[in-house]
């Protein structure tokens, strides 16, 4: 069997498994408020799915993403999830000899499509202390110092670890990337978890290409929508070629729509729980010997426990709470420097399965503790 078929079928099972709790993908596993599904109820049995989608996507689903970012001088391209903008951007945008600029741990995916373009990556390494285990200003002009940049891919709040950049950050990268003439993903899956964000689409609107997702805050990851936001002329430029030239999901948007129509009455609440979920895994991990929340409060709906001090394999731990009935991720997953030290934990899940997950979370170690023959005092 291929690697990608014993992917996919490792995928398929969970899938199929009934009662998983999904901790792993920083989905919104909460409930789907009412209007959400009645919209897409609604647009299969009108059979809307029958004619194709408008090419950049429904007016009004543009201008709400445009009105939740708080810009009215740039637009939107529809796409079929975030991850598809991030494709048709970095397959478009730089060509063979540039050098992409990301960060690691990171996102994995527009490294690789940037690849594919022809382009040499370069993932700075942010998993330290001493740097507040994010991308600094100085890390990033001295990498485009040292080869140019033409691209920077910078993920905020940064996924997998929940920090967060502050304004001055975001003008300090938006100034490097002007300076090198350089294209500015900013990828904004998670602002809506934020306790603060800043677009540097304000600071650098003319090379600025900002990612919207539906997946995280409304939970359609499932649906495939997402979509860029950038200057007009960008996207004019991006909407030749696109992957999606008939339209994305008609089905999908509608639900989009309306959930951004009533995002006001029911998402601070699923800030809320998830907030509160991240406290109780904090509270959990704090007494356990060699575990640690190396960023906490998180600006994501996940948090990331450190295994490094107890020794502990992250894949192990992961397994472990597989066979319980809970998924998390491994840290392999987003890095290859620092694959051995954490785990990532969603978190916008009923607060219930995030208790689960913390009462289980002694007897996982104790277990990955005896399955190395280490013999050592829990607490």
């Amino acid at each position: 069997m291929e690697p990608y078929q014993r992917r996919n079928r490792h995928f398929e099972d969970l899938v199929a498994r009934r009662g998983l709790i999904w901790m792993g993908q920083n989905t919104n596993h909460l409930p789907t408020h009412p209007d959400v599904k009645r919209a897409m109820i609604a647009a299969i049995e009108d059979e809307d799915y029958h004619a194709y989608a408008p090419p950049t996507g429904l007016e009004e689903l543009r201008r709400l993403i445009l009105a939740d970012f708080g810009v009215d001088d740039a637009d939107v391209l529809i796409t079929d999830g975030a991850i598809e903008g991030l494709y048709h951007a970095c397959r478009h945008l730089i060509r063979p000899g540039q050098r992409m600029i990301a960060t690691d741990p990171g996102w994995p995916w527009p490294e690789a499509f940037s690849r594919l373009s022809g382009a040499e990556v370069v993932a700075l390494p942010i998993y330290r202390p001493e740097q507040d285990y994010k991308l600094s200003a100085e890390q990033l002009a001295g990498a485009v110092e040292e080869g140019g940049a033409g691209l920077i891919y910078l993920i905020d709040p940064l996924n997998p670890l929940g920090v967060g950049y502050s304004a001055d950050e975001i003008a300090a990268f938006a100034r490097i990337a002007r300076e090198a003439d350089a294209w500015l993903i900013h990828d904004c899956t998670y602002r809506h978890f934020a306790h603060d964000h800043t677009l540097a689409y304000r600071l650098y609107p003319e090379k600025t290409i900002t990612t919207y997702s539906f997946s995280k805050w409304l939970g359609l990851a499932g649906l495939r929508v997402g979509g860029l936001m950038a200057r007009p002329a960008l996207i004019e430029m991006l909407s030749e070629g696109q992957p999606n030239s008939l339209g994305s999901n008609l089905v999908s948007q509608k639900g989009a729509i309306a959930g951004l129509r009533t995002k006001g009455e029911w998402f601070p609440e699923v800030n809320r729980i998830q907030r509160a979920n991240q406290a109780s895994i904090h509270d959990a991990v704090a007494p356990i010997n060699g575990l640690d929340m190396p960023v906490y409060p998180s600006n994501g709906n996940f948090v990331v426990i450190d295994t490094g001090a107890a020794g502990i394999a992250p894949e192990t731990l992961c397994e472990l709470y597989l066979e319980r009935g809970i998924m998390i991720r491994q840290a392999a997953y987003q890095s290859k420097l620092f694959a051995d030290r954490f785990v990532k934990v969603s978190t916008t899940v009923p607060t219930e399965d995030a208790d689960r997950f913390c009462e289980m979370l002694p007897d996982v170690v104790r277990a990955a503790l005896d399955g190395i023959g280490r013999n050592r005092a829990l607490y």
